[in-house]
């Protein structure tokens, strides 16, 4: 008998870039897993080196690849070093479809991805970042902001698929030429496991209200701390709590500043944590005064875990709660509408079970992963299969 000497299909080769190892296991691990399950061989490159969430994404069949790359930094020197960076290892990949996402993996892989004549570019927009944060910007800023343009411009031009998690973000990336109408979508956020963030039951007692982001003053960080203030004079058995990691941003939060916060008794520092699902089941109302979002992750984890939320008007979070149903939305920038919306749930405290209810049902309806990763993978022109026991539909 002759020997079948047909080759096997290539298969798709699919890179995603980040700016933080750990992002890919915490905000993309379920993509990553269904791009595999679709037949892609699937690569992940990031940064730095974390053993531990190298090891989770070798463990679902992802390949992972370190580049060079400075998160925070806005050094010309370092910047062509990430560009050259990622321009060796898409030589050595060869991918047919890249996808990275926030700021400096969009950018940078984007004018890489065009250099190399990679078939298919796509990326995700998760939020617009430091430099289009916050009015009356000073010249460093004005002049960073017109660099980024440019090179957005450049990144994406001729972009198979823009995915934007949010109106405004797309209106502004149309307004500036960035994206055409014709080459980006809007897409409900990353998603959200609504399994992993189960659904329980709020604690007893007084309500313990939690805010959970990077230490920026662009994640109303102050404002949180001015309302606390404000209830802890009214309501000194109040609890709120700061969970989350100081961070190099410009626009950072120090740690004298929070160390002065925690001394007066206005909050609790949680710290840090990978895993910050015992952090909303110990909490009863989840705050996030932000600036600005793409669609805010710490938002959809805690409506999935039976949550209410109070957050402001902002892009991105705007988007994720009906107000006065699943939570209630303040203007941003302003304390005293933030601790007044916050007693709410003091002064009627049914309102933590109510409302965390809905928004328990508002996650899984709207923003389960499954979903979101079935419209992406199915527009970047891949077979979507879903996972044995997902059988969900968006219905929102």
């Amino acid at each position: 008998m002759a020997a079948n000497t047909e080759a096997s299909p290539k298969r798709v080769r699919v890179a995603m870039i980040a700016s933080l190892t750990f992002s890919l296991v915490n905000f993309r691990l379920e993509l990553l897993r269904s791009l595999v399950r679709s037949g892609c061989e699937v690569y992940a490159l990031a940064p730095d080196d974390d053993p531990e969430s190298i090891a989770k994404l070798e463990e679902s069949g992802v390949r992972f690849r370190r580049i060079s790359m400075e998160r925070a930094g806005t050094g010309l020197f370092a910047d062509i070093k990430t560009l050259r960076s990622i321009n060796t290892e898409f030589k050595s990949i060869r991918p047919d479809i890249v996808l990275p996402y926030t700021m400096k993996p969009v950018i940078y892989a984007g004018i890489a991805a065009r250099m190399a004549n990679i078939p298919k570019r796509y990326a995700l927009i998760t939020g617009l970042g430091y430099v289009f944060t916050g009015g009356n910007p000073n010249f460093k800023k004005k002049l960073l902001r017109k660099i980024s343009i440019l090179l957005y411009r450049s990144a994406l031009k001729n972009a198979d698929r823009v995915f934007i998690y949010n109106k405004t973000d797309s209106e502004i990336f149309r307004s500036l030429d960035i994206v055409t109408s014709e080459n980006s979508m809007l897409v409900p956020g990353s998603g959200i496991d609504t399994r992993h963030f189960n659904e329980s039951a709020p604690p007893d007692g007084p309500p313990v209200f939690l805010l959970i982001a990077r230490l920026l003053k662009d994640k109303g960080i102050r404002e949180y701390v001015e309302a606390a203030r404000i209830l802890h004079a009214k309501y000194p058995e109040s609890k709120l709590q700061l969970l989350g990691p100081f961070d190099p941003n410009p626009a950072a939060i120090s740690k004298e500043e929070v160390e002065e916060w925690t001394a007066s008794g206005a909050i609790e520092y949680l710290g840090e944590a990978k895993d910050v699902r015992p952090y909303l089941r110990g909490c009863s109302v989840l705050v996030l005064p932000s600036y600005r979002e793409g669609i805010p992750r710490t938002v959809l984890e805690a409506m999935s875990t039976g949550r209410a939320v109070v957050t402001t008007d902002a892009p991105g979070c705007v988007d994720t709660v009906a107000d006065g149903e699943t939570g209630f939305i303040v203007p941003v920038s302003d304390s005293i509408a933030l601790a007044g919306a916050m007693e709410k749930f003091i002064t009627t405290p049914s309102l933590i079970s109510e409302m965390g209810v809905r928004a328990r049902q508002r996650a899984v309806d709207c923003y389960d992963v499954h979903v979101v990763n079935r419209i992406l993978i199915e527009e970047m022109g891949l077979p979507y299969v879903p996972p044995v026991d997902s059988h969900r539909e968006a219905v929102c």
